[in-house]
């Protein structure tokens, strides 16, 4: 009666052995001489009549899924690349927008802005982060926003008003302020586009 040392060794603990050895090695950088032992394991097992049949099949298999982890390895990459320009692009249209936009917390205070932004206020951006949005306008423009922010934060999902800026020159400057929720968390976006005063009337 034979021993399980002579019984033949199966295509399921071939397959054991050899993903042990590929797969087991705790540091990254062991995973070439643990393929390299697993391919040593095959070439040995593919010597014995008992085991050939079923090392070669596993050897096919797993050259496929090499095959298979190299494709994903490229889409992952094609990917990666993709949602970095797409990021990218989003970025530049907000930076660039000719639109003001501001990015406000509960209390309107500033958290992001754009260059239009700062050109409307007349600071640089660095100078107003944290700054309330509400110390740069008209006290009655003051008021309303904080009364759209408060719709917007109750589950409107956007809403608008009128605003007055005090210029840094002393001159106010009016703007049509459109108020949305910010996606990415409690925060508001706050998009002004500046109008012009109407014309006077003229006299007769």
């Amino acid at each position: 009666m034979s021993s399980k040392r002579d019984e033949p060794v199966g295509e399921q603990s071939l397959r054991m052995r050899a993903v042990a050895r590929l797969t087991g090695a705790s540091d990254p950088r062991d995973s070439r001489a643990s393929s390299a032992a697993a391919l040593a394991i095959l070439h040995e097992l593919a010597s014995s009549p008992a085991t050939a049949a079923d090392s070669l099949k596993l050897l096919h298999e797993l050259q496929v899924y090499q095959v298979e982890l190299d494709l994903q390895a490229e889409e992952l990459r094609r990917s990666v690349t993709e949602l970095e320009g797409a990021l990218n692009r989003q970025v530049q249209l907000f930076e660039f927008s000719p639109a003001a936009c501001f990015i406000v917390d509960r209390s309107a205070a500033l958290c992001e802005l754009n260059r239009a932004g700062a050109r409307l206020l007349g600071f640089d951006r660095d100078a107003v982060l944290g700054r309330a949005l509400g110390s740069f306008l008209e006290p009655d423009s003051s008021h309303a926003l904080h009364a759209v922010l408060a719709r917007v934060g109750d589950g409107t999902a956007a809403d608008g008003c009128g605003l007055r800026f005090l210029g840094r020159d002393g001159a106010p400057r009016s703007a049509y302020a459109s108020v949305g929720p910010d996606p990415a968390g409690q925060r508001f976006l706050v998009a002004c586009i500046e109008i012009g005063d109407p014309p006077k009337s003229a006299a007769r």
